[in-house]
Formats: C-alpha cells, sequence, structure tokens
C-alpha cells in the first residue's frame, strides 16, 4: 500500500471541464474532445496539472452523461474513442492529466446489463441492480428520488420494482454482487491502460445502499466496496482519486482520504455548501449565508484532515452556481470579490479544483424556464408550482441554486456565441460575454485570469501551501475571513475582507516586516485598513 505523504496531487491544481459547454469544434452547438484539444494550450498557461472531464461515456444525456449506457464508449456528441485517445496523449505533452469522472452508483436504463436485468427475474443480469417484490401500485416503501417522484419503478415483465435514487432511467447498481464489482474493476483497469491519470467518483458514498432500512449514504459495506476497489485498481499506478461524499464528516473523512492510500486520494465534502439553505429543508429554500458558520466549517475540516486525511477545496462544480454571484459581488465588485473568494480557497491545505469559467469570474444566468435544460430544475418547477409557490419565488431559487447557472457556455471572446460555437449551442450564452471573457482577460495583468494563474504558481513555489499547519484568526469577527497557515520554515497569514464595506482588520500584526506576497488591489493605504473584498497574503520566511 503506497504511502502518500509526498504525492504529487498535493500541490497540484485541478481543473473541471463539463465538456458539453466549453468548447465546439464542429458547429453543432455543443463542447466536444476535439474542442478540448484546441483549448490545450489555455490551460498550460493557466497552470493547472489536471483536468477532470465530466461524463464523456456513451449516454442517452437523461441526465447530461451522468446516465451512463457504456461505460467502455464515447458518445457521439462528444466525438469518437480515437479522439478520446488523442486528448489524452496530447494533455501530456501539456503536462496535464486527464481525470474520468466515474459513475459507479446507477447506470442507464440503456446499458446493455439493464436491458438483459429486465427480461426475467433468472437472467444472469437481473442481480446486477436493486429489485423488490411487489404490486403494481403498491410500492415497497415511500423513499423519494432526488430528482423527485418515488425512488421505485415498476417493470411489468418481471413483476418488481427496480430502485432508483436519481432519475426513473438511472437505475442503481447492486454492489452487494460481486460480479457487478467484478465487471467495474475491469472496466477502471481498461481506462487505466489507455494512460487515464485519476478517477473522480460520483456519489460514491450511495453504493452501500440498504433501501429497506431507509439507508442510501453511508451504508455498512461502503468502506468495504470502496477499500475492495482500490486495493484492486487504484493502488496499482500513480493515480489521483476523489470521492464526491455528500454525506461525508470529518470522521469518514479519514477513512477516505487515509494517507495509508487504502481508499481514496482526497474526498469532496459538502458541509460548506448547504450554509446558505434554511436548516433541514432543501437547497432551493434559501437563506443568508452566516460567515461565522462559513469559518467555523472551513476551519473544521482544515484542522481534521491535518496530518490524517487530505481535503479537497472548491467554490463551484457543474452542480453548483458560480461562486462570485453566491457569495461574491457579481456587479460592482465582480473582480474584486471574485479574487478575493479565490485567495480564500487557495491558501488553505488541500487540493483546490477551478470550475471552468471560475477563473474568468463568470456569474450566474436569469432566464426564462424555457430557456433552461437541467432536469432537475425542471422537475422541481412543475413540483412547486403544483404546490402552489409563486413563480417569481420558484424563479428567485433557480436563479440562486440552478445547476444551468454552472453549464452555460465558456466564455471565449467577444465573437459570436463568446467563440464557443459556430453554431446555435444547446444552451444559451451568459449575455455579458463582451464584458467576461477569456480573451479580454488574458491581455489584462489585473484580471480575475490571472489572479487563478498567480494563486497556482504559488501553491508550487512555496510548501507551506502543501504542508503549512491551519490556525484561524479572529474567528467571532463578522467582516474577516482570516488564517495563518505555518510549517517548519514558513508561516503565511491569509486575510479577507468578505464583504464590500471598507474595514479595519481588528489583530494587530507586524505586518510591515512581512512580504506581501499577493493582494488582490494594486496599492494599500495603510496595513490594517482594507477595501471592499480586499485579500492579501502576508509571508514570512523563519
Amino acid at each position: 500500500m503506497a504511502e502518500q505523504k509526498n504525492k504529487w496531487w498535493k500541490s497540484a491544481v485541478i481543473y473541471q471541464i463539463y465538456p458539453k459547454s466549453f468548447q465546439d469544434s464542429n458547429g453543432d452547438g455543443i463542447g466536444d474532445l476535439r474542442g478540448i484539444i484546441q483549448r490545450l494550450d489555455y490551460l498550460e498557461n493557466l497552470g493547472i496539472d489536471a483536468v477532470w472531464l465530466s461524463p464523456v461515456y456513451r449516454s442517452p444525456q437523461d441526465d447530461n452523461g451522468y446516465d451512463i449506457s457504456d461505460y467502455q464508449d464515447i458518445d457521439p456528441m462528444f466525438g469518437t474513442m480515437q479522439d478520446m485517445e488523442h486528448l489524452i496523449c496530447e494533455a501530456k505533452k501539456h503536462n496535464i492529466r486527464i481525470i474520468m469522472d466515474l459513475v459507479l452508483n446507477h447506470t442507464s436504463d440503456e446499458h446493455r446489463w439493464f436491458q438483459e436485468a429486465k427480461k426475467s427475474c433468472e437472467n444472469p443480469y437481473h442481480d446486477y441492480y436493486v429489485w423488490r417484490d411487489g404490486e403494481e401500485g403498491i410500492l415497497p416503501n415511500d423513499m423519494k428520488a432526488c430528482f423527485g417522484g418515488s425512488a421505485w419503478e415498476w417493470v411489468p415483465e418481471v413483476k418488481q420494482y427496480y430502485f432508483h435514487q436519481f432519475s426513473i432511467k438511472q437505475p442503481d447498481l447492486n454492489w452487494e454482487n460481486s460480479k457487478v464489482r467484478q465487471e467495474i474493476y475491469e472496466m477502471i483497469n481498461w481506462w487505466i491502460d489507455k494512460g487515464i491519470g485519476g478517477f473522480r467518483l460520483d456519489v460514491i458514498d450511495q453504493i452501500a445502499k440498504e433501501p429497506d432500512h431507509r439507508i442510501t449514504c453511508n451504508g455498512p459495506r461502503l468502506h468495504e466496496f470502496i477499500r475492495e476497489m482500490s486495493k484492486t485498481v487504484f493502488q496499482k499506478e500513480d493515480l489521483i482519486t476523489v470521492g464526491e461524499a455528500w454525506g461525508a464528516n470529518t470522521e469518514n473523512a479519514k477513512l477516505y482520504s487515509n494517507p495509508d492510500g487504502s481508499e481514496f486520494s482526497m474526498v469532496f465534502q459538502f458541509e460548506h455548501i448547504g450554509l446558505d439553505q434554511q436548516v433541514g429543508k432543501e437547497k432551493w429554500d434559501l437563506a443568508p449565508l452566516s460567515l461565522l458558520s462559513l469559518k467555523k466549517a472551513l476551519s473544521r475540516w482544515q484542522k481534521a484532515l491535518d496530518g490524517c486525511g487530505w481535503n479537497s477545496l472548491f467554490w463551484d462544480n457543474h452542480d453548483l452556481p458560480r461562486i462570485v454571484s453566491r457569495w461574491g459581488n457579481d456587479k460592482e465588485y465582480r473582480i474584486e470579490s471574485a479574487k478575493m473568494l479565490a485567495i480564500l480557497l487557495h491558501g488553505m491545505q488541500g487540493t483546490p479544483y477551478i470550475y471552468q469559467g471560475e477563473e474568468l469570474g463568470m456569474t450566474n444566468v436569469r432566464y426564462p424556464i424555457s430557456e433552461y435544460r437541467d432536469i432537475e430544475i425542471l422537475n422541481m418547477y412543475q413540483e412547486r408550482k403544483a404546490l402552489g409557490y409563486p413563480k417569481s419565488e420558484i424563479m428567485e431559487s433557480i436563479y440562486a441554486k440552478g445547476r444551468d447557472n454552472a453549464r452555460t457556455p465558456m466564455q471565449w471572446d467577444q465573437s459570436a456565441n463568446a467563440g464557443f460555437s459556430m453554431g446555435r449551442p444547446w444552451i444559451q450564452v451568459n449575455p455579458n460575454y463582451m464584458e467576461i471573457n477569456a480573451n479580454e482577460e488574458l491581455n489584462d495583468p489585473e484580471s480575475v485570469f490571472m489572479c487563478y494563474k498567480t494563486l497556482i504558481a504559488l501553491r508550487k513555489k512555496y510548501p507551506v501551501f502543501v504542508d503549512g499547519h491551519f490556525e484561524l484568526l479572529c474567528s467571532e469577527d463578522e467582516t474577516f475571513f482570516a488564517y495563518a497557515r505555518e510549517n517548519e520554515q514558513e508561516k503565511m497569514y491569509v486575510i479577507c475582507n468578505f464583504y464590500g464595506n471598507k474595514a479595519v482588520f481588528p489583530e494587530e500584526r507586524d505586518w510591515e516586516h512581512m512580504e506581501l506576497l499577493y493582494s488582490n488591489y494594486k496599492t494599500e493605504i495603510d496595513s490594517s485598513y482594507y477595501q471592499p473584498y480586499e485579500a492579501r497574503i502576508y509571508y514570512v520566511k523563519k
């Protein structure tokens, strides 16, 4: 078992690409693999070490590719297997590894396994999925699917219900069946042989489900399954593996990211992501963010995993709204607040993830309901409308939290469709692309892009970014998010004015005798006085 103390991914920065919205190479309005290849120079310029690709496998696209019908084929909308192999090869020339998105909790109902499974209860593939006996109209229990409706669907051919935690077209796999696990391991090895640099494992904490006991997350055999998978496939190569675990806490995260390498490199945890919703309610039930709660949550994770696990650092992904619109100011202080949020995150211990367009300060959108494409948004809209919610309230929730905020096309330049496609994009481009685009930012030394590029370079230059212990400063202050990082040779301070008012930092330090490593403002008035959304990194060599 490989000790993970000095693994390459500890100083790495990962860039997530949502292929459908990144770059279209053939004018059909859908991003593709050849489009990604065209943009490798851009990614190398930014300085990232690996690209996490959202799924590009063959899929009916009921849930934007997270419903896989063939794990070992590329969906024609993205290109061919030859294109995928070419991407892996070209990315290596740019010192970029490709991380695949593994969806192992469920498949598409169009996957050949499920097509066979529903033919009869005696079919060898039937037990690849989770079934329960019953009568049509009498559900096994009242469990709900994440995308709305019952988690059970009747199949007349076998007179049974199958279990699905997401869409009806996403039946859950039965991990209790060792044949399922073996098929999965063989498929992962097949991708490793093609030169893949790692895997992000979608909703991996749900594979050990026990629906009879209403357990979908953190089931009793979860870590047994993960350790078996890690030992069988992941530990054979120098891979990066990250598990998406909405049910993770600081204790089980130590299992997921144990330094002995027995499970994953790191875990995606989402405690901070739920802080701006009403307690006990859905993400659509909006509430203001408490800075004290954010500080408490992130600080707890920093302290808990220090030396005994590893954090993933992220604000955005394909399922989340744009951070500058969410917790920054996407209008008069868009650039300053986008940089502040970047500095706050990248100064912490862990591996940072940048979601496409985050490095440009891309923002949320406000479309009429007819322009949204996401199944989760459309289902929620109909459900809440039926329950009598005012349309204006439903739309405000979508504007704030809808997944399509992250899925609008990448904004490359000021040409038609922001340089994303010569054809009509599958989803509308954000109208602000004339002001916010990569071409403009690459030519501006003070742009959000240049901030991210600088932060990536600093992480590689100064070991304290990787191994420094974390100490939260002024924990009860409701304006500043500030912390120190320290190892035996170095110490740094990250001071962020989290809001749009001028403020004085409440703690006195000998700032004048420290190096100002980076700031999102060109000049400082004095060391204790902070402009709106101002952030600084101070550095001391011991």
